[in-house]
């Protein structure tokens, strides 16, 4: 049975301090329990003191993004050595804020997984649609393309050092949410195409997130579908209430026959 895993993506949020006791709040209400994989991510300029703060907990540490570089005249970017070297044991790459905000093609995540891999980061792939392509019908075709693409020299082996998130674009930041239904669909069509990609015992063990603004009132639905191992939360990742609820949500789901 695959693990249910809950990360939290900060995104451009808090301040050290905000970060440092939301982390230690969170680690506070977990009291020890690693039943639910759970890991923080917060901005690149607060990995060492959130580092620190979960020192020792179930708590991983993860980073928003990397660069395909081990070092060089880049300036700006962050390695994936510098991450290791801060702590970190996950990285969040192709989020769609990135994909559609800053432009990032699959062939330059693709780069940038190869690179997080290779430094002994466990990846977070983020694939979805947006709500024009959802209501064109295409949602099965982005999702191949961008898992297809972002796959691109991944073996059966290496595979299983990444997880992979279904965001909708159309539910992050939006107040909206997929249904249980529509992200189960997607989670399944997913887990299919790395099967034929990856093959199919690589593609049974892959972790695939939710990512798409799931609140604590819509999380419980979610976690409890077959092809749904958690989730990538952003907003409710902030309170450390909402998320550790959705931790708890999936530690249920886990007990669930």
């Amino acid at each position: 049975m695959r693990k249910k895993f809950i990360a939290g993506n900060w995104k451009m949020n808090t301040t050290a301090l905000s970060g440092e006791l939301l982390a230690a709040a969170i680690v506070k209400g977990l009291g020890g329990d690693t039943s639910v994989q759970v890991a923080v991510c917060p901005p690149f300029p607060y990995l060492f003191r959130v580092g620190q703060a979960i020192q020792g907990s179930p708590v991983a540490l993860g980073a928003q993004n990397c660069y395909h570089e081990k070092s060089g005249a880049f300036t700006g970017e962050v390695s994936p050595d510098m991450l290791v070297d801060a702590g970190c044991q996950y990285v969040i790459l192709g989020h769609s804020e990135r994909r559609h905000k800053l432009r990032e093609s699959d062939g330059f995540i693709n780069k940038k997984t190869h690179a997080a891999l290779a430094a002994g980061l466990r990846v977070i792939l983020c694939v979805g649609e947006t709500l024009e392509e959802r209501e064109g019908n295409k949602t099965n075709q982005v999702l191949d393309e961008q898992v297809t693409a972002g796959l691109i020299g991944i073996t059966s082996q290496t595979v299983r050092n990444m997880v992979i998130a279904y965001e909708p674009v159309w539910a992050i930041g939006t107040g909206r949410s997929a249904t249980a239904a529509q992200a189960q669909a997607a989670h399944a069509f997913i887990r299919n195409r790395v099967a034929a990609l990856c093959g199919p015992p690589a593609a049974a063990e892959l972790v695939i997130l939710y990512g798409g603004s799931a609140t604590p009132q819509v999380a419980e639905e979610l976690v409890r579908q077959p092809d749904i191992d958690g989730g990538l939360i952003g907003g409710a990742s902030l309170k450390p209430d909402d998320f550790l609820s959705i931790v708890a949500m999936a530690k249920r789901a886990m007990a669930l026959p």
